[in-house]
């Protein structure tokens, strides 16, 4: 063969604007409202398209828990108690319901309408401009690494011996696991939820119960775990697994020495590692160390054609695995599209533990505000004192804000049911800039839950009507009617 017809049977390069490398839910979502300009747009993905469905499987099952916890609970508003009675087959049909309805909108023919060309296969940089997959090249004007993250298998001598399951295998399961070890703090939401459905479960929390976030929403939370039963072992280090006739044994170190846990199955939920050891980044000029790609406030890794979103994303980027808003896609759609400058905000940006109670939080927590300078203020409201809390006989919980002297908002914490809708307007106030009055003076419903985080924010005033000079004010004001 000629040099000439080798060169003529390579394959074209495709010259798109944009592409995207991983078509997990960051990905496919960026890739459509991408395609919705009419965007020239190429998405790769070497496994299934969108991603992981193991933690869309995971809030389907604590969605089930909750309700039949809900049911033994029903006694205390005055309704007959019936022990809920899980059926493993219709769990399994409604998890699959659940994700089928996600995994149609995320189909490759529904991405193929919209414009979208979607390769299968390894993406591999070649260069600073170029991408291949099984051989084709891809010379985009912009790249945007989207490959997510992979739970890291934790150290631990046995661990093939015994039966092992992660996340992603909630989503095929026919029979939920007798007696789960759920090894990682990570994944206390799925150890409660696991226990509420089942007679027995553990978790395992190496560094603690909810570390990095607030001391007293992990209090009420360990107290609600330790009352439904679920076998808490903190600040305990998993040594080895061995294989017993009921399953498994997990030999601990604890502070005391060690100790030995029975179960059926262990549940990796440990923390995770970015997804871009065969992207060969060092092709590209792509810095990258343990905690994933390094980007700048922008997502602009140190190669100007190529970004990162995501658990990939290390820098600037780098957030908890709990952190529950994204607005990373269209942020990057303002950049690459219309070339105006954006910077991310972690700070603005929340975090919620799926547990019940729920726990979401923004901004800095107790402890961090503390080591700050500065005079501040902690200014709280428990749901004790909420008039929707207590018709609905749920009062465990509180809205905690930090703040300082001048009211500027530093941190939030809510700890209680629908802590994650509860933080939103929390988060606005603080993206905004706006100060703890904005959120005294929100209009609300009667009987709403946020007026705990009205009250909270209004007892940052309480201290105006001991100021001399006011009631001063207020005195000459009287005499003129």
């Amino acid at each position: 063969m000629s040099d000439g017809t080798a060169k003529a049977a390579r394959p074209a390069a495709l010259t798109p604007d944009i592409c995207v490398i991983g078509a997990g839910g960051n990905g496919v979502a960026l890739a459509i409202a991408a395609a919705s300009f009419g965007v020239p747009v190429v998405l790769i993905e070497r496994d299934a398209i969108g991603g992981n469905r193991g933690p869309l499987a995971t809030h389907a099952l604590i969605a089930i828990a909750d309700r039949a916890q809900a049911m033994r609970g029903a006694g205390r508003l005055g309704l007959a108690v019936a022990e809920p009675l899980p059926n493993p087959a219709q769990i399994h049909d409604h998890i699959q319901r659940a994700l089928a309805a996600e995994r149609a909108n995320h189909s490759a023919e529904r991405l193929t309408a919209l414009g979208i060309i979607v390769m299968r296969g390894e993406a591999r940089f070649t260069s600073r401009s170029t991408v291949t997959v099984d051989g084709r090249p891809i010379k985009a004007r912009r790249f945007v690494i989207a490959t997510g993250a992979r739970v890291a298998p934790p150290a631990i001598a046995g661990l093939d011996t015994v039966p092992l399951l992660h996340e992603s295998d909630l989503a095929s399961l026919t029979r939920l696991p007798e007696r789960p070890i759920v090894i990682g703090g990570e994944g206390v939401a799925l150890a409660q939820a696991l226990r509420r459905l089942g007679p027995a479960a553990s978790l395992i929390a190496p560094e603690g119960l909810l570390a990095g976030h607030d001391d007293e929403a992990a209090t009420i939370l360990r107290r609600r775990l330790l009352r439904e039963g679920l076998e808490l072992h903190e600040d305990s280090t998993p040594l080895r697994a061995e294989r017993a006739r009921s399953g498994l044994r997990l030999v601990l170190a604890t502070p005391s020495g060690e100790t030995t846990i029975e179960g059926s199955h262990l549940i990796i939920c440990g923390p995770q590692r970015p997804a871009i050891e065969a992207l060969d980044l060092d092709f590209a000029g792509i810095r990258h160390d343990a905690s994933g790609i390094a980007v700048d406030r922008s997502l602009r890794t140190s190669n100007r054609r190529v970004y990162a979103l995501g658990a990939c994303a290390g820098g600037a980027a780098a957030a908890p695995p709990d952190r529950a808003g994204d607005d990373h896609i269209g942020l990057l759609l303002r950049s690459i599209l219309f070339r105006q400058p954006v910077r991310i905000d972690p700070a603005s940006e929340p975090r919620v533990v799926w547990s019940r109670p729920q726990i979401a939080s923004v901004g800095l927590t107790e402890a961090e505000a503390r080591k700050t300078a500065g005079k501040l203020r902690m200014l709280r409201w428990p749901f004790t004192e909420n008039a929707a809390a207590q018709a609905a006989g749920a009062t465990e919980g509180f809205v905690k804000a930090i703040v300082d002297r001048k009211g500027r908002i530093l941190g939030v914490t809510i700890a209680g049911e629908n802590a994650d809708e509860l933080i939103a307007p929390w988060c606005i106030a603080m993206r905004a800039g706006l100060g703890v009055g904005a959120v005294a003076g929100m209009p609300l419903p009667t009987f709403a839950r946020s007026d705990a985080s009205r009250r909270a924010a209004l007892s940052f005033q309480a201290t105006l009507t001991t100021r001399p000079g006011l009631r001063r004010l207020i005195g000459f004001l009287r005499r003129f009617g």
